[in-house]
């Protein structure tokens, strides 16, 4: 098996590039990880050296190269069937593709105004117009997948899924900003909190130094 390679960003800062981590970790394969620091002299020259479209995350396995973080989940699920990154029946992996896809290309508002920042505290703060709006969507989807499919355990589908790798950051930003949720959004956000993988992502996230850029 060819090594895997996960190219990030800053972890304190990078929702884009936690996704993905989530979701390789979720398959316990073995990958090396390089992080990239964000918004320095040589940042953007660093990550062209691992990813043909300037950004990141990208994963490296063998000589192939995945630069966008939803094609590096779908890749994993397609090259780990084991680890069961979609829900198994086909209307609840139909939902969950959907929600995904929702996360990856909608909430503008909230992602422009309330930032990932894992070792910031800004109650009150980001609250501009449109970001009451997406963050009621966003616990409706909660509320909906949850009622509809998490029987089968604390996921939005009841395992861990891909869609839960992409709402992770999401719940960072509802403690930064200290937003009040509903009891089964409030719950479901302390269940993407207390992953393993999520709580090292964040440790070491927490011990890089601050760039001026995204503590403002």
């Amino acid at each position: 098996m060819p090594q895997l390679t996960l190219v990030v960003a800053s972890k304190n800062y990078s929702s884009w590039s936690l996704r993905p981590y989530l979701a390789l970790c979720h398959t316990g394969q073995p990958f090396q990880e390089v992080v990239i620091p964000l918004s320095t002299p040589g940042t953007q020259d660093l990550i062209l050296q691992h990813s043909p479209s300037g950004r990141v995350p990208a994963l490296r396995h063998g000589e192939l190269v995945i630069w966008d973080s939803l094609a590096i989940c779908e890749y994993l699920a397609e090259t780990f069937p084991e680890a069961r990154l979609w829900p198994e029946s086909r209307e609840a992996r139909a939902v969950a593709r959907s929600v995904t896809a929702e996360m990856h290309s909608s909430f503008s508002r909230l992602r422009e105004h309330m930032g990932m920042n894992l070792r910031a505290r800004k109650p009150g703060q980001g609250r501009a117009p449109g970001v009451a709006e997406d963050i009621a969507r966003i616990q409706a989807l909660w509320n909906d997948c949850r009622s509809r499919f998490g029987q089968g355990g604390p996921f939005l589908f009841g395992r861990f899924s891909i869609a839960d790798a992409f709402y992770t950051p999401v719940a960072t930003r509802f403690v930064t900003y200290d937003v009040t949720l509903d009891p089964v959004s409030a719950a479901y956000r302390d269940t993407l909190l207390s992953q393993p993988a999520f709580q090292k992502w964040a440790e070491a996230g927490l011990h890089e130094p601050p760039v001026a850029k995204y503590e403002d």
